[in-house]
């Protein structure tokens, strides 16, 4: 299949991991204070109070006005796309762009999803293993697709093993994607790169700095967006031409912006993924 799939005849897959509050997988956790509809009335009536209204909040139908929330968190938190800005203050000697910068058309296409549930955590992975995986499912990588590295870490969210229980990306790697016209790749992992774990170790036995965030740092050389802690990639009923729409929030100046990355697919194909088709559905037919 090729191009969108009309909305009348598509299932929405989200692959996202929203924010939640305090969750062990994070090590900055979003902060999320409830108030309910009562304590909203009470608002409200303040504000209006304060516009020299004279506004109770039994006034309000029920005596109850508007729920919300206050927050404390950081963009990186939940599923968020890294922006240029986020790697470094230059791509190839140019400024790099801030997530409000970063052009839509980048944020929607087809995806392909690279299946790495088989490596090991820690492990990183190599232009080889890009290769043998596209090799495998016939196909060859075309500016604008989005490309999805699938590790199955998704599956340990809540859990403290979220942190550091994945493969990640490395630097000639991540310029081997980009250097195909990719400009967004996506991980259902904690972190694009290897787990802080794995760098930091492998930099004091080393002392080589091109230990610590090394596909991060890639962007300082090519210009792309990273999406981490997606989601749901076992969900989607094929590993290539796959319609998705990843935007991220505007934040101005800002080094990434939460999103939510929305799979659109036939009916009846996703249902067909859950139910145990995969040796049909992930094989020669993707």
């Amino acid at each position: 299949m090729s191009g969108l799939v009309p909305f009348d005849d598509a299932t929405l897959i989200d692959l996202s991991i929203g924010l939640e509050d305090g969750p062990p997988s994070e090590p900055m956790p979003p902060s999320i204070d409830h108030f309910g509809h009562e304590a909203g009335a009470e608002r409200l009536a303040e504000n209006l109070r304060e516009l020299g209204h004279d506004v109770e909040a039994s006034d309000f139908p029920d005596g109850m006005g508007l729920a919300w929330e206050d927050l404390e968190v950081i963009p990186h938190a939940g599923t968020h796309m890294d922006a240029p800005w986020h790697y470094g203050p230059e791509v190839d000697d140019e400024p790099a762009k801030t997530i409000d910068e970063v052009p839509l058309e980048w944020c929607r296409g087809n995806a392909v999803v690279l299946d790495f549930r088989s490596k090991e955590p820690g492990e990183e992975i190599s232009v080889a293993d890009l290769e043998d995986t596209l090799d495998e499912l016939d196909h060859e990588l075309s500016p604008g697709e989005i490309v999805l590295i699938q590790t199955g870490a998704d599956e340990l969210w809540g859990t403290p093993e979220y942190l550091t229980q994945f493969p990640g990306m490395s630097a000639e790697g991540t310029k081997f994607l980009v250097e195909q016209g990719v400009k967004v790749i996506g991980t259902d992992a904690y972190g694009f790169d290897k787990p802080f774990t794995a760098m930091g170790e492998r930099y004091v036995e080393s002392g080589d700095e091109d230990e610590l965030w090394p596909a991060h740092f890639a962007g300082r050389e090519v210009e792309y967006c990273q999406i981490e802690k997606m989601a749901n990639l076992d969900a989607l009923p094929r590993k290539t031409d796959v319609p998705i729409v990843a935007v991220p929030i505007s934040i101005e100046d800002g080094s990434g912006g939460w999103v939510r990355p929305v799979a659109f697919v036939e009916d009846g194909a996703a249902d067909d993924a859950v139910d145990g088709a995969s040796d049909e559905i992930w094989g020669d037919d993707a």
